[in-house]
């Protein structure tokens, strides 16, 4: 079916266009065969129980079966092409790491399990909480929180309970840069804090001056990414530390960016009290779709009384759970998304120190790399040399052409390439973001480059409609305004709307 837009066609199965799945059905027809009921039949009258049938397709189970494989067949993922997602961190996951996660011992475990039939599993959490205090400079972690967002909201509640616990009840204001992952004001919010925004400067940095300004008696922390946003490592980060900490605050590290800068510099060793680390992104769990995630939350020693518990400790050879004095709650039911850690584990043995050494390094070489190349098409909208991502933008090419960065991220689609982040930071204007990660080759670099190249030449042709990129793929670019301006999730609605539009 269409997309309400400019879509291209369908593609052809047998000479003729894919049929939908609704297309396909026939009354009658099943792709399931129950047995023949062997136990007495009840009749259970229930207020909940659907007395019409589900109008759900009726299909055999080989159309069923080509149906899904065809949709299949259309998805874009990690292990067929390159996602230069800035800020995502989008890398290819070993298969090793999975498989780790695939053994009954571990995927069959019940969460419930008491610590004395669970010790493997306690020791997974033990041993991964040294190696991550290890990477982030700080002393204690908790894996309850299932993702970055929920790792944030973590270590916000840790600063609310820890200020009111001291006596520093009028301490209420977050500091959050201009340019940060809106997660940040929205987990400041949702803790009971009020957002206070400081400015990026011209070089795309915190502007300490006026961050100087405003800090205060009110001053609860900071929240900050390093690298930031722009990809940029925050050259003052020593000075920032000290005028939150001299103003009684709390320095708190959005992890998003942490693969910048493993086996190279510590969140800790910056001045940072809390950080959580998106495990999923820099540490080998496939994370597309919205899951799964892990995002551990680590602190420094006076803080471990706050974190959620329980958490694992050693006691001479046995791990047991342990309850945090002035714990902030549970953030997540029984002990976070176990095999996310698990795997994190896995990929931290298989690359061992020398690996964990190389991997920042590697993902800021392949990021300067690609802007070096790329900016002789794209202009850089910072001049200072970036950290494993950065952001170019076409702002200049919008006021010439027309073209905006929307166009440039759904022609990349034809070109076999995900689509980078587009429009964020939000301060900068029609931003694309790329993120190479290590895992490229300067031959999938250069080929981006390249391709990149071929569409700006393209799209400046004004005979060219800017909005029929794609042109390749089995649909083209979606009519955004009608879902925006009308939700539907029904599919005869759906039908009737856009007929009527």
């Amino acid at each position: 079916m269409s997309s309400g837009g400019n879509a291209s066609s369908l593609p052809l199965v047998g000479g003729l266009p894919e049929p939908t799945i609704k297309e396909l059905s026939k009354p009658g027809r099943r792709s399931f065969n129950y047995p023949a009921l062997d136990v007495p039949e009840e009749n259970i009258e229930h207020e909940a129980i659907k007395t019409e049938k589900a109008p759900l397709p009726e299909v055999s189970e080989h159309d069923l079966v080509m149906h899904f494989s065809r949709l299949a067949h259309r998805n874009f993922a990690v292990d067929l092409g390159f996602y230069p997602l800035g800020s995502c961190t989008m890398k290819y996951n070993p298969r090793f790491a999975d498989w780790v996660a695939s053994l009954p011992g571990f995927s069959n475990t019940h969460p419930a399990t008491p610590s004395k039939f669970s010790q493997g599993s306690l020791e997974i959490l033990n041993v991964l909480e040294e190696y991550l205090i290890e990477i982030t400079g700080m002393d204690f972690a908790s894996f309850q929180p299932p993702a970055g967002a929920s790792g944030e909201l973590t270590g916000l509640l840790i600063i609310k309970r820890y200020l009111e616990n001291n006596g520093f009840d009028e301490k209420t204001n977050i500091i959050v840069p201009d340019s940060a992952h809106g997660t940040n004001p929205a987990s400041a919010k949702m803790a009971g804090f009020n957002v206070v925004e400081v400015a990026t400067d011209i070089n795309g940095l915190v502007d300490v001056n006026e961050l100087k300004t405003l800090v205060n008696e009110k001053t609860a922390g900071l929240m900050l990414t390093n690298p930031n946003t722009g990809g940029l490592f925050e050259e003052d980060i020593l000075e920032i530390s000290s005028i939150i900490h001299d103003a009684g605050g709390l320095l708190y590290y959005d992890g998003a960016n942490l693969n910048a800068i493993v086996g190279v510099s510590r969140p800790g060793d910056m001045g940072f009290d809390i950080v959580h680390s998106n495990l999923h992104k820099t540490f080998a769990t496939p994370h597309g779709g919205g899951g799964p995630g892990s995002g551990p939350v680590a602190v420094k020693e006076y803080l471990k009384e706050y974190l959620p518990g329980p958490i694992v400790k050693k006691v001479n050879d046995t791990y047991e759970w342990y309850q945090p004095q002035f714990s902030i709650g549970r953030m997540h039911g029984y002990h976070g998304n176990f095999l996310v850690a698990l795997r994190a584990l896995a990929y931290m043995k298989l690359l061992g120190k020398e690996g964990l050494d190389n991997l920042g390094s590697y993902a800021v070489l392949n990021a300067r790399y690609l802007a070096s190349v790329l900016s002789k098409t794209l202009p850089l909208a910072y001049a200072k040399p970036c950290m494993h991502e950065f952001v170019a933008t076409v702002k200049e090419l919008k006021k010439s052409h027309k073209i905006k960065a929307y166009d440039v991220g759904k022609a990349m689609l034809d070109k076999g390439f995900h689509s980078p982040t587009i429009y964020f930071p939000l301060i900068i204007e029609e931003a694309l973001m790329f993120e190479p990660t290590e895992t490229q080759s300067v031959d999938t670099l250069d080929d981006l480059a390249h391709s990149i190249s071929l569409i700006i030449e393209d799209l400046k042709d004004n005979n060219q409609n800017l909005s029929n990129y794609p042109k390749n793929l089995p649909v083209g670019r979606p009519n955004e305004l009608i879902p925006a301006k009308h939700l539907t999730v029904n599919w005869g609605d759906f039908e009737l709307l856009e007929i009527t539009e």
